[in-house]
């Protein structure tokens, strides 16, 4: 089941997207209040719609709606870094000996169709495909035997890294005793990308065994296989609740395969691109790259 978070008109809406078309999933009895994924998530009634999706009648075009990323207030935003050996390899960087995490924020969020905003204080905007998971199931001391139990599904998230401010001058030759940037490196408004839509656990049999791509202007950029993580999805999850309380929404991303910009040469984003990541039975998300005025705003 493809789960998406939509506006039609102006009113935020929780849909099932089947074949082109978007059902709300309010004409489900018992689902009648519920207007997003996140409150679906934590009210634990995933696995039930499933179920009774065949109550879902007059659906509306995917074209007639705007989708918003399938998690809209997450909790957690939790990314993995160098979680691919090929990615690894690029950068010179040994596989790690248990994962690493750095974190994003909700004003990251962007959903499929909005833009990469190219901010003014950055000139190295760069791209990273990945495979991220959905927490469906609060938990705390997670066993791996258990992991995949807690996990709702899964979606293409585009891991937006801002590397002029992410290294220290002379990265990395002259590294900072405090490390890399890591909130003004990756964590700018419009940085996450994330959908189109939220596929359930039950529809991708091993997330160990997935293909995925990224594309600028039609150019493949990056082209990996999840197979190549150096930890999947059981020990991030694994790993993560040991200490922390795991909740429904929470957002997990597990890295990237090779051929970032930084690391292969490629251009930086500018204004104009468009930016197409794609992982194979999950989805493809497509935004178009902004440069963004400089301008003091309240809002």
């Amino acid at each position: 089941m493809k789960l998406v978070n939509y506006r039609a008109g102006q009113e935020a809406r929780a849909g099932v997207f089947i074949r082109g078309r978007v059902y709300d999933v309010a004409q489900v009895s018992g689902y009648e209040h519920v207007r997003s994924i996140d409150e679906l998530l934590s009210a634990g009634k995933l696995e039930m719609l499933e179920e009774r999706a065949g109550e879902l009648s007059d659906g509306i075009d995917l074209e007639k709606v705007s989708l918003l990323p399938p998690v809209s207030w997450p909790d957690k935003i939790l990314l993995a870094a160098v979680n691919y050996r090929a990615h690894g390899k690029e950068q010179g960087a040994p596989p790690p000996k248990e994962p690493y995490f750095f974190t994003k924020f909700r004003s990251c969020l962007i959903a499929d169709g909005e833009p990469i905003l190219i901010p003014s204080v950055s000139r190295k905007v760069d791209w990273e495909v990945e495979l991220a998971f959905v927490i469906g199931k609060k938990g705390k001391y997670i066993g791996r035997e258990a992991a995949m139990e807690h996990v709702a599904g899964y979606t293409v998230a585009n891991d937006i890294s801002f590397r002029d401010l992410q290294f220290p001058e002379g990265w990395p030759d002259r590294p900072n005793t405090l490390g890399q940037n890591w909130v003004k490196g990756k964590a700018l408004d419009s940085a996450l990308p994330l959908g189109p839509w939220l596929v359930t656990r039950s529809e991708v049999e091993d997330p160990q065994d997935l293909r995925l791509w990224l594309t600028v202007n039609g150019t493949r950029r990056q082209d990996g296989t999840t197979s190549d993580m150096v930890f999947g999805v059981d020990r991030l999850v694994e790993y993560l609740s040991d200490g922390i309380t795991l909740l429904p929404g929470d957002v997990i991303s597990t890295g990237t395969p090779s051929g970032v910009a930084v690391f292969s040469g490629a251009p930086f984003l500018k204004d104009g691109d468009i930016v197409e990541a794609s992982v194979e039975r999950v989805g493809r998300l497509r935004n178009p790259v902004m440069q963004e005025r400089r301008q003091p705003r309240t809002l």
